[in-house]
């Protein structure tokens, strides 16, 4: 008997030590600057859980305000000799020659930017994390760099842009963005082209270094692009980097060197952090696939996000008299991407003042109020068996997506499904009148994924809480609807299981 107590004292005293010995080895674990070991990251539980973010193109683009697209002006600017862009500057500020793109940071003045203001906004859009684009294609960076003096804290607001949105943004509780353009810069001014100030070496803080057209982009530009991310880590702490396409003109090493300084930053601060890229610009695993204007069709086996934006998808920047996608556009299309495993990073553009648009602030805070009544079935959920019930289809994303479609009006019958602990959550995409029939819960043989009438506990529509009539059919699960509808856009069915999904 002593004997067999002395073993299982000399047995847990093992299994103490294996325990601290794991624990010790996870404490110390670092990434390599290698694709086998960074692609050991997985995504953090903060986006997981948070799903829907917020992100600005603010930049001396909101100077001359003109789309398509105003993040692209001054590349068809210098480009593009008979192009509209090159008619509405020359007809508006001069000669190109003798008014370039630097010309415009003056008037970038910013003198109404509050970040405050930005952030508390975005709080109440009901946005997880939220942030800047931190250098876009023109090589204006929007934060205090010693890389360049063509910074936003020394030239036109003369703030720390970037500094002032993490102090806050963090002290909302959100997760920090910072997003990056800026290996576009290589490609983006025409820096051959002697004619104009891109082509004059003293401004190549900001038009990039002179090199020829088709060279690629050459070791001293890498390192410049390389210092600014470390830069900003060090000094903003950010939870989240986004890449734009330009990733993909960046030598592995490089990339390589990048995500392991941020993963083994993260390691120290004890957080977890994300990276997002576009189509195959990191290898699958090493960070998070971003679809530009795009969504999976169905429900995909990896988690990815969506990088849209707040207007008609034509601006990005402020652009004067620019469109915006309606509250119920947004809602239905943050519904559909939570629904098959995707998340939503939506840009706001403000103006050169700082600014935001009003159309922009009513949109953002009609997604809110949606949020409110119905946030249950977005935040902290997962994906079903099934994503999607209806009619209405999506394409599949082409290149690096670009599938999203503004004028796609979702109807009754269109349903997304998300669960978390005991709750199926069917979010109906439109009004469906008195009776909602779910059909993804009939029974089907080998591939029901429906309920017995026996495991539902209750049912009730969110924004309501009254509980609903309802009864199980060989079509599906039908539901009597409230008397009046709890919130303006998309309706949500609480289906409480009694166990666990």
């Amino acid at each position: 008997m002593k004997r067999a107590k002395l073993l299982v004292a000399v047995y847990l005293v093992m299994i103490h030590f294996t325990i601290l010995e794991r624990n010790k080895c996870v404490a110390q674990t670092t990434y390599e600057p290698s694709w086998n070991s960074l692609k050991n990251h997985t995504t953090p539980q903060w986006l997981k859980d948070g799903k829907f973010g917020i992100y600005t193109h603010w930049g001396i683009y909101a100077v001359p305000a003109q789309g398509p697209n105003a993040t692209w002006y001054a590349n068809r600017l210098y480009n593009k000799p008979d192009g509209a862009e090159r008619k509405y500057h020359e007809a508006t500020y001069g000669p190109l020659e003798k008014f370039g793109y630097k010309d415009f940071i003056p008037m970038f003045t910013g003198e109404k930017f509050n970040a405050d203001e930005w952030a508390d906004l975005f709080k109440k859009a009901g946005a997880r994390f939220a942030g800047p684009v931190a250098e876009h294609h023109d090589g204006f960076a929007m934060w205090d760099t010693k890389y360049s003096d063509w910074n936003a804290a020394k030239m036109g607001p003369k703030r720390d842009i970037v500094g002032e949105l993490a102090k806050a943004i963090k002290k909302r509780d959100m997760k920090f963005v910072t997003a990056f353009h800026h290996a576009e810069a290589w490609f983006y001014f025409p820096t051959w082209d002697k004619r104009y100030d891109c082509g004059d070496p003293k401004y190549s803080g900001l038009y990039g270094p002179i090199h020829e057209k088709d060279a690629l982009p050459a070791k001293a530009f890498l390192d410049t692009w390389k210092g600014k991310i470390f830069e900003v880590i060090d000094k903003y702490d950010p939870d989240f980097i986004w890449f734009d396409f330009g990733l993909r003109l960046v030598t592995d090493t490089y990339k390589q060197d990048v995500l392991a300084y941020f993963y083994n930053h993260a390691l120290a601060q004890k957080k977890e952090v994300v990276v997002s890229y576009k189509s195959h610009d990191l290898p699958p695993g090493a960070g998070l696939l971003d679809w530009e204007l795009g969504q999976e069709p169905d429900l995909a086996y990896y988690d990815w996000i969506t990088d849209t934006s707040i207007d008609d998808g034509q601006g990005w920047g402020y652009v004067k008299g620019l469109g915006f996608k309606s509250v119920n556009n947004l809602v239905d299309n943050l519904v559909d991407r939570v629904s098959k495993n995707g998340y939503l990073l939506l840009n706001v553009g403000p103006k050169p003042d700082g600014t935001i648009p009003e159309e922009a602030k009513e949109r953002l805070l009609g997604l809110g109020k949606w949020l409110t009544v119905n946030g249950e079935a977005i935040y902290g959920t997962t994906t079903w068996g099934v994503a999607a019930e209806g009619p209405t289809k999506l394409n599949k994303p082409s290149g690096n997506g670009f599938n999203e479609k503004n004028d796609l009006l979702y109807t009754g019958e269109d349903i997304r499904f998300t669960v978390k602990d005991n709750n199926l959550y069917a979010t109906v995409l439109d009004w469906p009148g008195e009776r909602i029939l779910i059909k993804s819960l009939a029974p089907k043989g080998n591939t029901w994924t429906g309920l017995y009438p026996s495991e539902i506990a209750s049912l009730t529509m969110l924004g309501d809480g009254k509980e609903l009539k309802w009864e199980m059919t060989k079509e599906g699960l039908s539901v009597e609807t409230p008397k009046t509808k709890p919130c303006e856009y998309a309706f949500v069915i609480k289906i409480v299981r009694r166990k666990p999904f």
